[in-house]
């Protein structure tokens, strides 16, 4: 009897969740998770937060514990990386000289860090990685003052802990506020007026020319002066890691591996999901990639369904959050350009929530400290509704209450 094997390259959430999957709907065929870190799948969201901090365990958050993948006779093949795949072959070739043939083959390599060119120093690090976490940690306990070279979320996570911990922190960002594209400028000044509260220099529409490393410090030049610092942080964005899908023919757009809904790729029975994927959205329309914690969980556990045959279409809401020093950013949705933004609370009092609206629907909500607004919206961006402005700027009136209710329900 010959039996099944299901391939999962990539050691992160979305392999993960989709190992579990597998399992959990009947798949009693080989389930083989191939990953180039030395580490069982764990969350990275808490490595530019309370790792950081001298006080934690240092250790990775591990999604499932190894006594689960043995219990779920789930093989694991840690620090191995997958060199090449032959689709029509169905085998994937691993670097340790191993050739694995597959049913069907999952790729969820997720991104990588953007590194700077030419910079080669232990003092020059970036954070993707536990490995990164673990350099960046070591090093955080030692120095006194510290450069973040990007104003995302990674960077403006790393900033408030840094910051936190008493250190004297630099964030250096090209565009007028910080998380600027994330957030637009209204709400990127918000959070930079909130940073620099903390103590943290911001220097913005600021462009990084060289940095040069002496004996005493790292000297970072940029167009507006010079900044000097004993640990440089690089939160310059990513990369998709979509080497081995490009290599091997597969459709590759947009910066990520092009899926169909149900998370196919044009190769038959390789699937991709997670941050690598650019999958079609049944609602936009559109292909979209996506780097969020929550969409590669349920990604990877949508693209398992269908590795099973399902026909199930991944349609999500793409929510995330980011938490900074007590206060905590969330979003859900997918705006347009030109949609009316619409406040609902107070920028002064760091408690709001800035809806997206285009025409009388709602699009996207950024939430700063009210998480129920963003449940809330969540739960309605897909269904049927009409909404005016005054309506959400009308604080009396609770989100939820905004959609038609289903004939019957009770008032």
């Amino acid at each position: 009897m010959t039996t099944s094997r299901h391939v999962i390259v990539g050691g992160g959430v979305a392999a993960a969740s989709a190992a579990a999957t597998l399992r959990s709907h009947g798949f009693d065929g080989q389930v083989v998770i191939v990953s180039d870190d030395a580490s069982l799948p764990y969350e990275r969201p808490p490595l530019s937060k309370e790792f950081l901090k001298p006080e934690s365990e240092g250790l990775p958050t591990l999604l499932k514990s190894a006594d689960w993948y043995a219990e779920n006779d789930i093989t694991m093949m840690l620090g191995t990386r997958a060199t090449q795949l032959d689709a029509n072959a169905h085998s994937v070739k691993l670097s340790d000289g191993e050739t694995l043939d597959f049913d069907k083959l999952l790729i969820a390599t997720g991104v990588r860090a953007r590194r700077l060119p030419h910079t080669n120093s232990p003092r020059i690090l970036t954070l993707r990685s536990h490995a990164d976490a673990v350099q960046v940690r070591t090093r955080l306990a030692t120095v006194d003052k510290v450069a973040v070279l990007g104003g995302g979320f990674i960077g403006c996570e790393a900033a408030s802990t840094a910051v936190a911990l008493g250190k004297r922190v630099t964030l250096l960002e090209r565009a007028s506020t910080l998380m600027e594209p994330a957030l637009g400028p209204v709400l990127g000044s918000v959070m930079t007026d909130v940073h620099r509260a903390a103590g943290v220099r911001v220097m913005l529409g600021c462009v990084v020319l060289s940095i040069e490393e002496t004996p005493s410090a790292l000297v970072v030049r940029t167009d507006k002066g010079t900044v000097e610092a004993d640990l440089v942080l690089v939160g310059a964005g990513s990369l998709p890691n979509i080497e081995l899908a490009e290599a091997a023919g597969l459709k590759v757009d947009n910066g990520g591996i092009i899926t169909d809904a149900q998370s196919r790729t044009s190769a038959p029975d390789v699937f991709a999901a997670g941050d690598v994927a650019a999958a079609f959205h049944p609602f936009y329309q559109t292909h979209l990639r996506v780097e969020h914690h929550d969409t590669a969980l349920h990604h990877g556990r949508s693209a398992a369904m269908n590795m099973l045959g399902h026909d199930e279409p991944f349609q999500e809401a793409h929510w995330f959050w980011s938490d900074q020093y007590a206060h905590t950013i969330q979003q859900v949705g997918r705006a347009h350009s030109d949609d009316q933004l619409v406040l609902r609370g107070s920028l002064d009092d760091l408690s709001f929530s800035a809806f997206s609206l285009r025409g009388d629907r709602i699009t996207r909500v950024i939430s700063l400290n009210r998480p129920k607004d963003v449940l809330a919206t969540r739960r309605l961006l897909f269904t049927e509704h009409h909404v005016t402005a005054e309506q959400l700027e009308d604080e009396s009136t609770p989100v939820n209450r905004l959609a038609p209710r289903p004939r019957g329900a009770r008032a």
